[in-house]
């Protein structure tokens, strides 16, 4: 199977599975962001878009448990580095990269220490997501139907912390200078959020 065959297969599965509809989006965007940040380096893409596609597999309604508490206590990656090998398997994904797209997927997220430069540039691109414009859109899109996020104010304060605590955490330097307008983004918006609320509760 060609790369733009399994390419194709990795895309249309998650276009069917990612459920809320909003959350089929960021997969996209992510690999975009993250060509962008591996500018420059030496990265195996198949691996790279593979990860970014499929990282999230365990958000996903139908995947995640529905019970509140089993929720608090679910596992997204540990769910999606079981199910993601036979899944590129269906697709037609070559085998023997498979375990570097489940590295760069365990490694992902800003706590991570990614071993491998594929892990390194999804984990700076996911980072981006979560600030600037996009990421106003992401949080506030929660807002109700995900237990972290019962109120504006919640999705506020997730913005304030993405602020305040993940700049300093990407590791690239492009990432780093993609990073700049979106920062000042968020820190404009939530600076009008405060202002517009007047004290009032968000």
């Amino acid at each position: 199977m060609t790369s733009s065959s399994f390419r194709m297969a990795i895309a249309d599965y998650i276009r069917a599975e990612a459920r809320p509809v909003h959350k089929f989006s960021h997969q996209p965007r992510l690999y975009h962001l993250a060509v962008a940040v591996g500018e420059g380096l030496a990265y195996d893409d198949d691996v790279l878009y593979a990860a970014a596609w499929l990282h999230d597999l365990g958000v996903f309604v139908g995947h995640r448990p529905e019970d509140p508490e089993a929720l608090e206590r679910w596992d997204m990656l540990a769910y999606a580095i079981e199910r993601v090998p036979a899944l590129l398997r269906a697709c037609g994904f070559p085998e023997e990269k498979t375990p570097a797209v489940l590295e760069a997927i365990r490694t992902h997220q800003p706590q991570a220490t990614p071993s491998a430069v594929e892990g390194t540039i999804l984990r700076d691109a996911d980072i981006l997501e979560q600030l600037g414009a996009v990421a106003v859109l992401r949080t506030a899109a929660k807002v109700g139907s995900d237990t972290r996020f019962r109120t504006c104010a919640d999705a506020v304060a997730s913005l304030l912390r993405a602020l305040d605590e993940l700049p300093g955490q990407l590791t690239l330097p492009t990432a780093r200078a993609l990073a700049q307008p979106k920062i000042e983004i968020l820190r404009a918006f939530l600076a009008a959020a405060r202002s517009e609320a007047g004290g009032q509760p968000l």
